[in-house]
């Protein structure tokens, strides 16, 4: 195993249980920025205060005026401006201050859910839309943001501005004080009762919005077959129908915040009608000065619109909180397949492979029942046997994508599920069907079997897997982008890079699952010089439906329904009389009818 990958084995996986809800999430990554936090909120505090008290600033300019006391109105008057420019310095502070808590949590929410969610188990992948993932991911990450924007904003400067202004409406006047005080207790229940059902709204818009992202990336991902089977209107005709749901489901939520504005400006007009005759009746009777009057009346003018929009502002956070809530629920569920607690790190000594007494259910099938395998260091096994004969699921477990329900597997006398998963993957190097390449140069997709090599290293790698010529062929070299899933490469040209990387890596046991069944003849060549190569000194499992790669196995296993029917060299099975002989005869071109 290379130093890289013995560093990333060693390295411990994620720790710690992550809230799944919304707030508590928010909590959870905004701890490392609680300074911040803490100042922004102080900020907001002093600004809307010193906002809500220019209106004292300003009864006292009207009564100074009253009096025709020119010295003291040109003072305050003159006080004025540099009072309100003292508050937008408040007001910016917060934003500056703000902003470091708003990226910081925005930054730590989207590595905390990548680094989660790039832990599940690979049955969690094969049953979601990546493109479903990202944009669930980025849901909540953009959420986590607003969140944060509308409590320091909206919530806290409400609250605080409604403290406040009740502060001073209570000193001027008591029976107007209740009023008000009346006022908001109505509002905050009315909006109460009513920001549920606009959550429910977000949420649904929210899926709504995945499943339509979703949808088209999965598109864009398969344009090529889209083409070719000509059904790129039928495509755009599903797509619209997605688009429609959200657009549907937007309006429904936007007529529904339409009419909490609506319930908030009634309440609004009711109550502030009786603040203002209750007010106009003390002023009649000189009980209440005209600047007090007109500091009231102020107080709620300004205060008017903030409460009209109290059902806005909830609006919004619903949307963000409905937003995350749908996000966090697909992504934070418990890992299927953990580390234990005290798992060691695997240490290989040539890669001996045993199954004992090996059951494995997948849904109600039995898969394996008490499977006994030994496959001994640096042996060169074969996997052969009809679909649904488990080959697959064999090399699933063995990677430990599924864990096992009796039995253990182990390498080198040690449990599979007693080490973690990066020390066990680090010692297995896959070649797939389908190689598995990035949107990234030729040079990164090979460096990835061991990040640390040098530029010599790869380009010896790439002369073994028989990839250097074609790789100097191209007009950037190695630094060739390969494309999307390496679109930009031929299926022989993407297996040896893929060849590459494994060579790279360097790891005591090779898995060659089907790596030739996909290719031409001519490509096929290549690449079993490649693969002649990679297999020297290192514990080999081939799987293959092309049964003509394996006349060079050590061992060959048929498999049928998880259970061993045959073991032997080709030249053996081939002659023996059995399922090995009928599949190779039954072979057409070199491939296996199932």
């Amino acid at each position: 195993m290379n130093k890289t990958a013995q560093k990333s084995a060693e390295k411990a996986v994620y720790k710690g249980d992550i809230p799944n809800t919304p707030f508590r999430f928010l909590l959870y990554t905004s701890k490392p920025f609680w300074i911040w936090a803490t100042f922004a909120v102080l900020m907001v505090i002093i600004a809307v205060v010193m906002t809500t008290l220019s209106v004292v600033l300003i009864t006292k300019i009207i009564s100074a005026a009253e009096a025709r006391d020119v010295q003291t109105v040109v003072m305050l008057g003159l006080l004025y401006p540099f009072y309100i420019f003292v508050t937008h310095s408040f007001w910016r502070a917060s934003g500056i201050i703000g902003r470091e808590w708003i990226v910081g949590v925005e930054k730590s929410s989207s590595d905390m859910l990548v680094e989660y969610t790039m832990h599940h188990s690979h049955g969690y992948f094969s049953d979601r839309f990546a493109g479903s993932l990202l944009s669930k991911v980025g849901n909540v990450t953009g959420s986590m943001g607003r969140l944060v924007a509308d409590l320091l904003w909206h919530h806290l400067d409400g609250l605080v501005a409604l403290i406040t202004a009740g502060i001073l409406i209570f000193t001027i006047d008591t029976v107007t004080g209740g009023i008000y005080v009346a006022l908001v207790i109505v509002l905050l229940v009315s909006n109460y009762f009513l920001v549920p059902r606009k959550r429910a709204f977000s949420l649904a818009i929210a899926e709504s919005k995945t499943r339509t992202r979703g949808r088209i990336v999965d598109v864009f991902s398969n344009i090529s077959a889209t083409r070719q089977y000509t059904c790129v209107e039928q495509e755009v005709s599903s797509i619209k129908d997605h688009t429609k749901d959200v657009r549907d489901r937007s309006s429904q939520s936007w007529l529904y915040s339409e009419y909490m504005m609506f319930v908030n400006s009634l309440i609004l007009v009711v109550f502030g009608f009786g603040m203002f005759y209750a007010l106009l009746e003390r002023w009649i009777m000189s009980e209440v000065s005209t600047a007090a009057f007109v500091a009231v009346m102020l107080l709620i003018f300004n205060l008017s619109h903030m409460l009209i929009f109290l059902g806005r502002t909830f609006n919004d956070t619903a949307a963000a909180y409905g937003e995350a809530e749908e996000g966090l629920s697909e992504l934070l569920i418990p890992h299927e397949i953990e580390d234990r607690v005290d798992a060691s790190v695997l240490i290989t000594n040539g890669g001996e492979i045993g199954w004992n007494d090996v059951t494995f259910e997948f849904g109600e099938n039995t898969v394996f029942n008490k499977f006994n395998l030994t496959i001994k260091t640096g042996q060169r096994m074969g996997l052969v046997g009809p679909s649904g004969a488990g080959k697959t699921t064999f090399v699933s477990l063995l990677l430990r994508q599924h864990d096992i329900h009796g039995g253990a597997i182990e390498i080198d006398g040690q449990d599979i599920s007693q080490v973690t998963q990066n020390s066990l993957r680090a010692n297995i190097a896959v070649v797939p069907q389908e190689p598995l390449l990035f949107h990234r140069t030729i040079r990164e997709n090979i460096a990835y079997g061991n990040p640390e090599a040098t530029d010599d290293e790869i380009a010896e790698v790439a002369q073994k897997a028989q990839a250097h010529e074609f790789i100097m062929a191209l007009e950037e070299g190695y630094d060739t982008m390969v494309g999307e899933r390496g679109i930009k490469l031929s299926g022989g040209q993407k297996q040896r890079v893929a060849i590459a990387r494994a060579m790279l890596k360097n790891a005591p046991i090779l898995v060659l699952d089907e790596a030739t069944s996909a290719l031409d003849s001519e490509s096929e060549v290549e690449i079993q010089k490649a693969l002649h190569t990679l297999m020297e000194g290192k514990t080999v499992i081939a799987v293959a439906h092309r049964l003509s790669t394996l006349r060079e196995m050590d061992r060959i296993l048929v498999l049928e329904t998880g259970k061993v029917v045959e073991d032997g060299r080709h030249d053996e099975l081939a002659k023996g009389g059995g399922t090995y002989q009928k599949l190779w005869e039954h072979q057409a071109g070199g491939f296996l009818q199932d």
